[in-house]
């Protein structure tokens, strides 16, 4: 009897299928099917509708709003795919939900993202791809390989074809807690780096006090962060940049979670643009012309093709990757 060679099989949930469907047309593949149905009572059942037996299986689901919803369908995804013997189950996750909380500040608080981890694994998961999380140290929380991949040189390649970069140009991070990832931009830009020092202050009714460590006089100033989510972060930050003597900001981060009203929040700041990817599907929102959404599907068609070839996913993080998007290749 002929055995089965394994293939390579791509899957799509529902929190982002539009991705899924782009990095699948990267991949010069089809998204494999899946009968993906919700209970009047709101549990979720998960069918695979073709054989997977031997494959090296990935599906794409990022876990946003409603958070609860997309992890549970991937946690019953993880499942039905072992259940219908995968060789592999590699779940790529462009944006992990529940990762803001990754140490415990209150005496008696979960530590969400390490339950998500737990959650994951214990459901089946062989491999984590994910981008930008919150904290890079949540990858100690799973037992299994995790691969984190960034975005920064595809934002970093939207400044550079509109030649912001260099000494005219300062990369400001929005607290100390993103400075290693707002250094990273500098590097790719080749341009300094400032920081937003937000001071806590001790009685409630004063507002945070902003400083900014660094010079942007005359600068034109891209505050960088790994989220946006209700707007008020960069507006007020902007706006301390100006007061500093700035001369255009500009806001850019990997998932734009925009809840409740930020888009609105955005439209009526003083930004010049706000650059996001499309780790999280806006197609439902009505986006101001402020914002602008750029894929980040080449990256993760490019570290499926690397894994599943067991080669390695470094040079995606190499300066010259940002040439290597210019030409839209996968290397």
């Amino acid at each position: 009897m002929t055995k089965k060679k394994k293939q390579l099989r791509l899957f799509s949930l529902n929190s982002n299928r539009p991705l899924a469907e782009e990095v699948a047309k990267e991949l010069g593949m089809e998204l494999g099917k899946a009968d993906i149905t919700t209970f009047e009572d709101g549990e979720i059942r998960i069918n695979i509708e073709e054989s997977i037996r031997g494959d090296d299986v990935y599906f794409i689901q990022s876990t946003n709003h409603p958070s609860n919803d997309y992890l549970m369908e991937a946690v019953i995804m993880i499942d039905a795919l072992r259940r219908a013997s995968a060789r592999k189950i590699n779940v790529v996750i462009p944006y992990y939900g529940y990762a803001r909380k990754d140490s415990k500040e209150r005496p008696r608080e979960a530590i969400t993202a390490k339950v998500v981890a737990n959650m994951l694994t214990v459901a089946g998961a062989d491999r984590v791809v994910t981008m930008e999380m919150h904290s890079p140290q949540i990858q100690g929380f799973f037992d299994i390989p995790t691969d984190h991949l960034s975005a920064a040189a595809l934002l970093a390649n939207y400044f550079i074809d509109r030649e912001l970069f260099g000494e005219e140009v300062v990369i400001v991070s929005p607290d100390h807690a993103g400075v290693s990832r707002a250094r990273e931009m500098a590097e790719l830009l080749n341009a300094p780096l400032a920081i937003i020092d937000k001071r806590e202050e001790e009685e409630q009714d004063i507002p945070h006090k902003y400083n900014i460590v660094g010079d942007v006089e005359g600068k034109i100033c891209i505050l960088y962060d790994d989220l946006i989510d209700t707007g008020k972060t960069v507006t007020i930050a902007c706006d301390t940049l100006l007061e500093a003597g700035a001369v255009e900001v500009y806001a850019c981060a990997t998932h734009a979670v925009f809840s409740h009203n930020a888009i609105e929040v955005l439209d009526q700041s003083a930004l010049k643009k706000v650059v996001v990817t499309n780790t999280i599907d806006l197609s439902q929102k009505s986006l101001c012309p402020l914002v602008e959404q750029i894929s980040v599907a080449i990256i993760i068609a490019d570290a499926i093709k690397r894994i599943y070839e067991h080669k390695s996913i470094k040079p995606l993080f190499d300066k010259r990757y940002v040439e290597k998007l210019e030409h839209h290749e996968l290397i």
